[in-house]
């Protein structure tokens, strides 16, 4: 990549939420069939409101709203930490298959804030 954004594609942040995604897909296809519609489907929305978030922040005409787009990113970021430490606490997924994701995502949070945080900083 030659270091200049073009689309919310070359973003970090939109790349690590992305397989943030796919490693919840993968966890909640060994849940219960009985938690399909339950903690399964609220997790896996939750997971693909970050990515989603984040693009279409990207898309829009100014930084206020870009930025109010990441809060809600980070929102849903702490909505699926929290669905993955029920799944812990329940028995749904042992504390080894649930570390991960939560160390995923304190990743992409991370990223989040900076770049808010750099959305913030006045235009030079």
């Amino acid at each position: 990549m030659s270091g200049t954004i073009q689309s919310y594609k070359d973003l970090l942040v939109w790349q690590q939420a992305m397989d943030l995604v796919v490693a919840v897909y993968t966890l909640t296809k060994t849940w219960p069939r009985d938690e399909t519609f339950g903690l399964t489907s609220q997790a896996r929305r939750a997971a693909t409101s970050v990515p989603a978030n984040i693009a279409e922040g990207f898309g829009r005409e100014n930084r206020g709203s870009y930025q109010q787009f990441l809060r809600i990113a980070q929102g849903s970021l702490k909505e699926l930490e929290t669905h993955l430490q029920i799944a812990q606490r329940v028995q749904m997924s042992p504390r080894m298959q649930i570390e991960p994701l939560l160390q995923q995502a304190e990743s992409v949070g991370k990223l989040i804030r900076l770049l808010i945080r750099k959305l913030s900083e006045p235009r030079s």
